[in-house]
């Protein structure tokens, strides 16, 4: 089974990546599903309803998030209508919407995705490695293809949660940081790891930001607005094939693709 999971898509520029260059992309790697990181989609924080919807038609097929996902106040509403839109699974008991669902892809083959925030350095919230370890035990009742998206800052707590995990899913995959790293491999218990999948969105920039506008923040240390930087577009991510009998990867391979003629 064919995997494509993409990095987190910053805005505009990020969503025009997606309509261009994921049809290409589909043939080319011949993918079975599609989930992307989408917490930093619309306006470059946040999800709405005409955002996903987009994605969605441009051949997204579950949309994860992180520590911005309750940025624009539609999505209170929104989450707990699309079971597509995940946000972390270790955000309190009663929080709106899901963390971690079921699909069936387009070969017919289930899914199971699971999303979960880090703690070191962002927001405490319940330990993404026991409520983790806890949805692998109920999805791997319908699937053994699990697919973990790790929202986190810190690149120790990610590969703790690898080698925890290792054996136990598919493949655990970084966000957040917005820079792809170069330690995608297969764990020895057969789970595909990669710290970060790295961004979705324009690389003349600050993690997507305008760099004067970063520079200014830095420099001054007063509040300035970070507006979505616009130039050299660039889909990045992670390709995974897993062996649909095992539920095991077999490969992870980088991807990143630049946006021509923008």
């Amino acid at each position: 089974m064919n995997i494509l999971f993409i990095g987190d898509i910053v805005g505009s520029p990020g969503r025009t990546a997606i309509d261009k260059l994921l049809p290409g992309l589909k043939e080319e790697l011949g993918l079975d599903f599609v989930i992307a990181n989408a917490e930093n989609a619309s306006g470059g924080s946040g999800i709405t309803s005409k955002v996903s919807a987009q994605l969605f038609a441009s051949g997204v097929d579950v949309l994860t998030s992180g520590d911005h996902i309750w940025k624009k106040s539609e999505i209170f509403q929104l989450i707990n209508q699309e079971e597509r839109i995940l946000r972390p699974l270790n955000y309190p008991l009663g929080s709106p919407g899901r963390g971690a669902n079921v699909f069936k892809a387009a070969n017919g083959v289930k899914v199971g995705v699971i999303n979960v925030n880090g703690r070191v350095f962002m927001d405490a919230l319940e330990c993404p490695f026991k409520t983790a370890l806890k949805a692998c035990e109920e999805l791997v009742k319908e699937t053994k293809i699990i697919i973990v998206d790790v929202h986190a800052e810190a690149t120790s707590e990610k590969v703790a949660l690898g080698w925890y995990l290792d054996g136990k899913v598919s493949a655990i995959l970084g966000t957040h940081t917005h820079i792809q790293t170069a330690d995608e491999k297969i764990l020895p218990k057969g789970t595909a790891y990669i710290t970060d999948v790295g961004m979705t969105g324009p690389y003349d920039s600050v993690i997507g930001r305008r760099v004067e506008d970063v520079l200014t923040r830095f420099l001054s240390s007063i509040p300035v607005k970070f507006n979505v930087a616009e130039e050299n577009i660039q889909l990045h991510g992670a390709f995974v094939q897993i062996d649909e009998k095992t539920g095991l990867a077999r490969s992870i391979i980088r991807i990143q693709k630049k946006l021509l003629n923008e």
